[in-house]
């Protein structure tokens, strides 16, 4: 079913995203991102510049075989004829064409200074370059949209120009003109003052393409958008040159759900989550955990006073509910922590403590403490788990006699590592060694060796980051030491900790959490609830 055209959502992650530094899509990338922005519903998805790319004309030629697009359709993007020649004879007008992409998007210069400097060309010559391009590719049988480079900057040095440009663009078959912030300088205000003005001055359909120099992309694109422009352009996570884009997993849910206005398919905003991290995963690029709307602390909330207010509405709060966009809401438990905090934290786990208010005042107590000599469980949901588990007697699924790790530089200068461990569990006695290549590695082998004598499951837990803190770095090396461990069994992670003034004692705490969490809920999940 094809979709109203009275609202454009443009997707540039393919082209101008894909220049954010240490971003590099393969075709097969390529590919990939194409068809996660298709399945959140976006209109139009710009794949690259075929003729002047060789990997992005090689996408056009692979898409056209295996992109199948139920939403969205695949733009080339490339440049106006060059001054002095006939569009026809252009090479990369040609590779538009032979892209086999229904719709093309043209970029032109529209501020005066840069047609004379850097173009070096005549004012009319421009306007008749983009007016030849335009009217060939549309004869062609191409949907036709034209990028205002620099229009704002422009605007300032010749308010008229760049409206003779779009009304050419227009005349020439050209179905939006897009005003480009290139530099990113400029600031909402601003943006709606000119937007409004070269609307009612140009009578075209205007678009908008904004870069975040000023952090005010976003802001500066929902400015556009109330101001008449129906096109707005974006890239996944705010990737771009420089400081970046406008974030389409921001601009969208704020136009949507603020403005009211129908972006995208029925159903599609709840995907928001699930699209911007895998995006985020074949950009190789960590997920932004305070973007908003997609980001993990987007609705997590740490003071006391917030969770007493949750309990009773949890819209007192949050701006929307988070499951609109995919997302959930997340209690952080830390040194703020009121009995509030620790109900709603404990609910989210899965255990109900309203009706032990003794328990929760007991774990309040104990969080505050250990907070106040260096842990934090903020970042530390399953350590503060089994602390809760603690408090209310539950044991764990083993336990630890002892531990002892060795470092050892042989007289051929290796350093060799080795760890034993003493554990008892399912009322066994288990000693187990294990080398590794350093001392935390060699426990952490050394104490799944044991484990898993009892609990073979254990074999798919495996540490995939450990993070090293100093507290209190003035004290050299008598600082306390704070270590945050990630595990993960293949489906889940959790992250646990330990604080300690030898950073392998802290270590130990941080794996040995780890562990029995993960037996906790694979070995023993029935055993969870309190």
């Amino acid at each position: 079913m094809t979709r109203p055209d009275t609202f454009h959502v443009y997707d540039t992650t393919l082209r101008d995203g894909a220049q954010r530094e240490g971003i590099s899509y393969s075709v097969i990338d390529k590919l990939a991102v194409a068809r996660l922005l298709d399945e959140y519903g976006v209109g139009f998805i710009e794949g690259g510049w075929p003729g002047a790319m060789p990997k992005d004309t090689e996408f056009f030629q692979v898409a056209r075989k295996e992109l199948q697009l139920v939403n969205a359709e695949l733009v080339a993007f490339g440049a106006t004829r060059k001054a002095g020649i006939r569009v026809q004879d252009d090479g990369q007008v040609r590779a538009l064409l032979e892209s086999e992409a229904p719709v093309v998007t043209l970029v032109a210069k529209s501020d005066v200074r840069h047609v004379v400097q850097a173009l070096r060309t005549s004012l009319d010559e421009n306007v008749d370059m983009v007016t030849d391009t335009v009217s060939y590719l549309v004869a062609e049988g191409r949907r036709v949209f034209v990028d205002m480079e620099h229009f704002f900057d422009g605007y300032k040095q010749d308010p008229e120009y760049g409206v003779r440009l779009l009304q050419a663009a227009a005349q020439a078959g050209a179905s939006v003109g897009v005003l480009c912030d290139t530099n990113g300088g400029m600031l909402p205000m601003g943006i709606a003052d000119i937007v409004a003005d070269v609307a009612r001055r140009s009578g075209v359909r205007l678009g908008i393409h904004c870069q975040d120099d000023t952090g005010c992309a976003i802001a500066n694109s929902v400015s556009a958008v109330q101001a008449g422009v129906t096109h707005v352009q974006v890239t996944a996570n705010g990737y771009g040159e420089r400081t970046g884009n406008a974030d389409l997993f921001v601009v969208i849910p704020n136009l949507q759900l603020k403005l009211g206005i129908d972006c995208l398919p029925e159903g599609s905003l709840r995907e928001t989550v699930r699209v911007s991290h895998a995006i985020a995963e074949i950009a190789n690029i960590a997920p932004n955990t305070h973007q908003p709307y997609a980001g993990w602390a987007s609705f997590a909330h740490k003071a006391g006073l917030h969770a007493s207010a949750l309990k009773v509405n949890a819209d007192l709060y949050n701006h929307i509910d988070p499951e609109v966009v995919g997302n959930d809401q997340a209690v952080l438990v830390t040194e703020m922590a009121g009995r509030a905090t620790v109900e709603l934290k404990g609910r989210e786990l899965g255990y109900e403590l309203k009706d032990d208010p003794e328990l929760i005042t007991r774990v309040v107590e104990r969080v505050k403490e250990l907070e106040n000599r260096g842990w934090t469980f903020e970042a530390a949901d399953a350590s503060f788990e089994l602390l809760l588990r603690a408090e209310t007697g539950l044991e764990r699924t083993f336990e630890v006699e002892s531990w002892r790790t060795i470092v050892e530089q042989m007289p051929d200068g290796e350093v060799r590592s080795e760890a034993t461990v003493k554990v008892h569990a399912e009322g066994q006695r288990i000693i187990a060694t294990a080398e590794g290549n350093g001392p935390v590695n060699a426990l952490d082998r050394a104490l799944r060796a044991a484990v898993q004598q009892q609990f073979p499951d254990l074999g798919d837990l495996h540490l995939i980051d450990y993070k090293v803190r100093i507290l209190g770095a003035d004290a050299g090396t008598e600082a306390v030491t704070r270590v945050l461990v990630t595990t993960s069994d293949g489906q889940t992670d959790w992250s646990t900790v330990g604080v300690h003034e030898n950073v392998i004692a802290a270590s130990w705490m941080a794996l040995e959490d780890a562990v029995n969490f993960g037996l906790l809920h694979s070995v023993h999940p029935q055993s969870k609830r309190i």
